[in-house]
């Protein structure tokens, strides 16, 4: 086979795409004497084996289609890699080409598009499993294949900061010991994670909150630091605290350095929403659980068990308060109709307090239905239906008695009240 010169470089290379990278970084180092005559063999020899591997790879080798398409993706990965790695360089560029087989400049391409690919999209944990590239992803990788470098490089910048975020999420979490693998089971946004992580550490808290917890923390803050009661100087304070003021919000001296300008995005949309999170007029379940723009905003852990148990302790304080501990009939009736006449909750009446409630109830009437909310509400789950049972036996007859337009002493009420409730 006959020697090609420098001089035929440029006829030999017609068939590719002139305005590739790779082209002119190849004719800027035959004419500058970088690349010599076995390089170019050696390019020539290797060009056609890594069309044919290609074509194979994404579809047939048999087709011409598929094998015109095979050189334009070839050609398109080591421009990728060359003008990526040298920085648009053509010395750079034609010297790596010297160094490296063509075959393995076009992996390399090829090895950056597919991390590419398996770095994350989106920072919602449910949505990344973190597998790497995989024959899934294969016609992705055809489509980046001949993609440009702007492109590649934009894409490349979008997803590193979602990676950021995840790793950041992922740091603070395990600062507040819970591990990758609990989270990721969450399945919740990493932004959310890093977000309810600052509001941790500014309350010097040491670990991630289930909701009851999430909601103690919060009422304790508005009780700290609520806006309500503050003046506009408090105002300005919380919302452009960046380390001092009322409530600081700061990012952690120990966090690594390279995550530190996605935290600080995060910090400061943190910043942002201390007003509304330190309102007390607006209920915390309603702020984060019915308010859109606070919906997934911020992370908990999901803990129904510990949720069931709050309810049950809170439930029980609240029916423990209001019947004093009495679980006779006679006081959780007087309970009920004082609950249904939207009178103070009592378990006892004087004959005096009696007749006050019966005078009441003739002049704005029982609600019975409020006593099952009521039971519903703060009784011990266990014994709902027997007290819900218990009330609907005694009300029927005797609001016909105490609403009586005829009972002008209030006598029969009041022996209705003696007989059944607690009246001394």
């Amino acid at each position: 086979m006959p020697k090609r010169s420098p001089s035929a470089a440029p006829s030999t290379l017609s068939l590719y795409d002139s305005s590739a990278f790779f082209e002119k970084a190849l004719l800027f180092g035959v004419q500058h004497g970088i690349i010599d005559q076995h390089k170019l063999d050696a390019i020539c020899s290797d060009a056609p084996k890594g069309m044919v591997q290609i074509a194979r790879y994404f579809g047939s080798e048999y087709l011409r289609p598929e094998l015109e398409k095979a050189k334009d993706r070839i050609v398109n990965l080591v421009s990728l890699y060359l003008e990526s790695t040298s920085g648009g360089d053509l010395r750079i560029a034609a010297e790596s080409l010297r160094d490296h087989s063509f075959l393995s400049r076009s992996k390399a391409g090829s090895d950056m598009l597919k991390a590419l690919i398996a770095m994350p999209q989106n920072s919602h944990f449910g949505m990344n499993e973190r597998s790497g590239f995989t024959d899934d992803s294969i016609p992705l990788l055809a489509k980046w294949s001949l993609r440009s470098l702007a492109d590649y490089q934009a894409e490349l910048a979008k997803r590193s900061q979602v990676a950021q975020l995840i790793d950041a999420a992922i740091w603070l979490a395990d600062d507040l010991g819970m591990e990758a693998a609990e989270l990721q089971a969450a399945g919740q946004d990493a932004e959310a994670v890093v977000r309810t992580a600052l509001l941790i550490l500014a309350t010097k808290r040491t670990e991630l909150p289930d909701w009851v917890a999430f909601g103690n923390m919060i009422g304790a803050l508005r009780k700290k630091h609520s806006l309500t009661k503050g003046s506009a100087n408090t105002r300005s304070k919380v919302v452009n605290s960046a380390g001092t003021g009322t409530l600081p919000i700061i990012i952690p001296k120990n966090l690594p350095c390279h995550l530190k300008t996605v935290v600080e995005a995060v910090r400061q949309s943190v910043v942002a929403d201390l007003p509304r999170i330190l309102d007390a007029t607006v209920p915390v379940r309603k702020l984060f659980y019915q308010t859109p723009a606070f919906i997934g905003r911020y992370f908990w852990v999901e803990d129904g068990l510990s949720e069931v148990d709050h309810y049950d302790r809170a439930t029980s304080a609240v029916w423990t308060k209001a019947t004093g501990g009495h679980s006779d009939d006679s006081s959780l009736l007087t309970l009920f109709l004082c609950v249904a006449a939207e009178a103070a909750p009592k378990t006892i009446l004087t004959e005096k307090g009696a007749a006050t409630l019966i005078r009441r109830i003739r002049k704005t009437g029982l609600k019975p239905d409020l006593v099952r909310q009521y039971i519903q509400d703060h009784a011990p789950v266990q014994h709902q239906d027997d007290y819900a049972n218990l009330w609907m036996d005694f009300i029927p007859d005797a609001q016909a008695t105490l609403q009586s337009d005829l009972d002008y002493s209030l006598k029969d009420a009041v022996t209705l009240l003696r007989r059944e409730c607690n009246v001394t």
